[in-house]
C-alpha cells in the first residue's frame, strides 16, 4: 500500500531562500530512489512563509530507508539551524 507523507517547514526569519534552496536541491536525488513514486515541494501564498512537501512511496519500508540516504542525512544536517519547527513527516495512508 502507498504511504503519503506530508513535512512542513518553517523557515527562520531571514533564511526562506536557503531553506527554499535546500527543499529544491533534495527533489531529484529523492525522485531517483526507487521506492518513490512521486515527490512535490509547495510554498504558501499567504501569511508567512511555509513550505511544504508531499510524497508517495512505494511503502513505509522505503520511506525508512530513504530518511538514512545519504543526500538525506546532508539535507537534514543543513535545514536544523533554518526552520523554526522541529521536522516531523505525518505518514498517511489514502482514504478516498
Amino acid at each position: 500500500m502507498p504511504l503519503y507523507t506530508f513535512v512542513r517547514f518553517d523557515p527562520v526569519p531571514g533564511k526562506e531562500q536557503q531553506l527554499r534552496d535546500e527543499l529544491l536541491r533534495v527533489l531529484d536525488p529523492t525522485r531517483a530512489e526507487p521506492g518513490c513514486l512521486r515527490i512535490h515541494l509547495f510554498e504558501s501564498t499567504r501569511g508567512a512563509v511555509t513550505f511544504i512537501i508531499h510524497s508517495e512511496c512505494i511503502d513505509e519500508a522505503d520511506f525508512d530507508a530513504h530518511a538514512k540516504l545519504p543526500h538525506m542525512t546532508r539535507f537534514l544536517a543543513a535545514v536544523r539551524d533554518l526552520v523554526t519547527n522541529p521536522l516531523q513527516a505525518v505518514r498517511t495512508s489514502r482514504i478516498a
